[in-house]
């Protein structure tokens, strides 16, 4: 009988902070604000892009030792400096857009006005291309839409 309480205090602690730690930087998914139509997600069958599906499959996990779902790529393309000002991803939705599929992001962005969103839109086409086209829009105040459009078919 002591080993097995010797054998739980060696094996069972660390293994409970290292639970504990992961819990800690944990990320929860991000929900779909809208349900995805039939139409639309045959679209994405048909037309995803690689960089939509591993966006959407990336946000919409569980994620450990980030600090926000898409932190690095924001940082990268230069919106938000620091964690206080870095945009944070809220929803997703699929839409069709002209008959296209469009993977859109929503954020809560009160310290990054639109102007700052659409001077990187040019370095956005280039990070999350090709065969995608960027539209940003701007629903109300301090939320911003960040549509990645398909613009060729994936077949």
């Amino acid at each position: 009988m002591p080993h097995s309480i010797l054998w739980a205090f060696f094996y069972g602690f660390p293994l409970l902070l290292g639970g504990l730690a992961l819990k800690a930087n944990e990320l929860k998914p991000i929900p779909f604000s809208e349900t995805t139509t039939p139409e639309v997600l045959a679209l994405r069958e048909q037309q995803a892009t690689v960089t939509q599906n591993k966006i959407r499959k990336d946000i919409t996990r569980y994620c450990y030792g980030q600090n926000a779902h898409l932190d690095r790529a924001l940082s990268f393309l230069g919106l938000g400096k620091t964690d206080e000002d870095t945009p944070i991803v809220t929803g997703l939705k699929e839409k069709a857009i002209n008959g296209a599929y469009a993977l859109i992001l929503e954020f809560d962005s009160p310290l990054l006005p639109i102007d700052a969103w659409q001077e990187k839109q040019e370095k956005m086409l280039k990070y999350f291309g090709p065969g995608v086209e960027i539209q940003i829009t701007q629903p109300e105040e301090d939320k911003i839409e960040l549509a990645l459009i398909t613009t060729t078919t994936n077949s």
